[in-house]
């Protein structure tokens, strides 16, 4: 076996179980935040985050949380620690409503992910139903998917972050919201999510898995969670459902 050989073989192992992945897929669930845009490119989650704390500061609610909780860097943290302690509250729901601003704020400075707005229309022109699952608020996606022409690709399965928290992701809630309502098996389906907790919820949903890892760092994280299959790209997943691999 040559040197040359010893390489390609691995990359066309990949390329085949990306290729099975994809035609079995009669379904695509996104995750937003990650495999759509990167939400925050722009506007910072750990500033966001700080704003959370100082709000519940003005409160009178900084004994709320621990000090490794309040220079933690994900507003979806904070969110959650204020429901385990307040759950169901008024608190809780002024709070994600507070989140829900500054998302609506991150969008026009999101960045679009590489090839996924090619990738999500030609999965759609193809005949495949389409929809998100996301932990972010559905408002935020909306706006975003119709800043970028895509509404009508998911339209009106957009399934987000609600009042109740506990339904967060890893929880399964909106992907099995979105399966109901596109009357789909879970096996005709695929997630494609950038996160440990996108891969947990679609296991519980009994759902294929796609791994969307922008960098080393989030690889290793899904693989270690458990995930098989993961591209550090979304355009070998473009390529290979127009026939190019």
């Amino acid at each position: 076996m040559t040197p040359h050989t010893a390489q390609t073989e691995p990359v066309a192992t990949e390329t085949e179980n990306l290729r099975q992945v994809i035609d079995r897929a009669r379904f695509v669930l996104f995750d937003f935040d990650g495999p759509i845009c990167r939400l925050f490119a722009g506007h910072s989650a750990e500033d966001v985050a700080r704003n959370l704390v100082e709000w519940l500061e003005e409160q009178g609610l900084r004994g709320l949380l621990s000090e490794e909780e309040r220079v933690h860097p994900d507003p979806h943290v904070v969110l959650r620690v204020v429901n385990k302690r307040h759950p169901h509250s008024d608190l809780v729901a002024e709070l994600e409503e507070l989140l829900t601003q500054h998302e609506l704020k991150a969008v026009p400075s999101a960045w679009p992910t590489a090839f996924a707005d090619p990738l999500i229309r030609t999965w759609t022109a193809v005949g495949v139903r389409l929809a998100v699952a996301t932990n972010n608020s559905p408002r935020v996606v909306a706006r975003y998917l119709e800043s970028r022409g895509l509404t009508e690709c998911f339209t009106p399965n957009v399934y987000g972050r609600t009042r109740n928290l506990d339904h967060l992701k890893p929880h399964p809630h909106c992907l099995n919201r979105a399966l109901s309502t596109l009357g789909a098996a879970p096996s005709a389906a695929l997630m494609i999510g950038d996160t440990p907790s996108d891969f947990f919820a679609a296991q519980r949903a009994g759902i294929p898995f796609l791994g969307y890892a922008r960098n080393g760092h989030k690889g290793k994280l899904l693989r270690d969670a458990g995930a098989e299959d993961v591209v550090g790209s979304l355009e070998p997943v473009l390529r290979v459902l127009r026939g190019e691999l």
